[in-house]
């Protein structure tokens, strides 16, 4: 299989920098491989989609903020990423410049706080490196330590608690299992409340997730390792779920690579402790999941390829293309009291206007200026956009549009005029 087929268009625009206020608040797309359709939901329309007797299984792994700057003994600034403890104080790290950290290199961090000393390569140009310090290791991380944001993200983490699951227990990851980000503890206790359980697995995930696939034939991937562990009493709930008959749902792919790693051919787990390179890509028959909550992956990534593996790979590559053109189209909502709404988000932000609708809103006009399609007159409605002038005075422009915004979605090839509309004014318009 090569790499090629799990390519799409993801502009950089699309890809969110800050995390959303409410947790449960960021949008859902619900893809049901039976009848083979998405559904927009909001996240915390999730529970709609579990039933009791289901078993959600999540990773409660901790992110560390294992990133540290420092300087060499010569004054020279270097970055480390810690990616694995290995005993004790050793450490495997990634380091930048790697050209300048050899075998016997030390580095200071925090004015002193933390040593390092390098102690050994290894064969993926990582380093072994061993900390020295006064006092306790996890508090001077997080005393001088930042969470090693996925590169795509570029803007600075306000709060550390934000890149951290609400059900976060054991220190490890070099990364979140970003999946989880979105429940809430409200969310979950009414989860339990409906009678589905909730087991727990550890994954500490390393950086190594975010590694590209560099080689066309995946199969020929080299998949990076991670260590995991089962408790008795989450894998006799996976395991009990699974003999009564309800599904396996897995939070992240992270949990599912735990649950596949281990699960048997029966799909029955058992407490265990290990590491785990497994690859899933189409081909792969699952043992234990039935379903899978996941976020949105990188083009051309082992993820994209895990959840191609689980819902099929044409069915996943439409899915991802729809939602890519959905975030650059508008959404209509025909409203009470004779009213007309018209959204769009772009760059971070909302844009829109509410029209006022005469009671008998049919025009003799048919062709959408958005969708650029002729359609019935009751079909069209003139909505307007309205800018208050620093000096008191109101102007407005108006266009003519679908009153089905579903069927006008379809149909926009090009949003500039719908974004031109929105922005008229440029900032006014905009909806907070």
């Amino acid at each position: 299989m090569e790499l090629s087929e799990f390519n799409y268009d993801l502009p950089q625009e699309l890809i969110a920098q800050v995390p959303i206020k409410n947790r449960d608040e960021s949008r859902l797309l619900i893809l049901d491989r039976s009848t083979q359709t998405l559904e927009d939901k909001i996240f915390r329309d999730i529970i709609d989609y579990l039933e009791p007797g289901d078993c959600l299984v999540r990773n409660n792994t901790k992110v560390i903020p294992a990133r540290l700057y420092g300087k060499k003994d010569t004054g020279a600034n270097v970055e480390f990423v810690l990616l694995k403890n290995i005993e004790g104080d050793v450490w495997e790290a990634m380091v930048r410049p790697g050209n300048k950290l050899h075998i016997g290199a030390k580095v200071i961090f925090g004015d002193g706080l933390l040593t390092a000393e390098i102690l050994d390569t290894t064969e993926d140009g990582t380093r072994k490196v061993k900390f020295t310090y006064d006092g306790i290791f996890n508090e001077i991380l997080d005393q001088i330590g930042l969470m090693p944001l996925p590169p795509y993200i570029k803007e600075k983490l306000e709060k550390k608690e934000m890149y951290q699951t609400v059900y976060a227990k054991y220190d490890g990851s070099a990364a979140a299992p970003t999946a989880g980000l979105h429940f809430t503890e409200e969310l979950l206790q009414k989860i339990k409340d409906k009678g589905v359980e909730i087991a727990n697995v550890t994954l500490h995930v390393g950086i190594g997730t975010f590694r590209p696939v560099k080689e066309e034939n995946i199969e020929e991937h080299d998949m990076h390792t991670e260590h995991y562990y089962i408790k008795k009493e989450d894998a006799e709930k996976i395991n009990n779920t699974r003999k009564n008959g309800g599904r396996i749902i897995a939070v992240g792919t992270t949990s599912c690579r735990v649950l596949e790693s281990v699960a048997d051919e029966n799909g029955m787990v058992k407490e265990v402790e290990g590491d785990t390179s497994i690859f899933i890509y189409p081909g792969y028959k699952f043992k234990c999941i039935d379903s899978l909550i996941t976020n949105f992956h990188l083009p051309q990534s082992t993820l994209l390829m895990l959840v191609s593996a689980l819902a099929g790979k044409e069915y996943i590559m439409g899915a991802y293309n729809e939602a890519v053109k959905k975030e650059n189209l508008t959404y209509f909502s025909a409203r009470q009291d004779n009213k007309f709404i018209i959204m769009t988000y772009k760059d971070g932000e909302y844009y829109g206007t509410v029209s006022d609708l005469p009671k008998d809103a049919k025009h003799k006009k048919s062709l959408c200026c958005f969708c650029n399609t002729f359609r019935n007159g009751n079909e069209i409605v003139f909505a307007t956009n309205t800018l208050k002038k620093s000096n008191g005075e109101y102007s407005s422009v108006g266009q003519y549009c679908c009153s089905d915004y579903q069927q006008c979605n379809k149909d926009i090839v090009d949003s500039d005029k719908l974004i031109e509309f929105l922005s008229y004014g440029k900032k006014y318009g905009k909806i907070k």
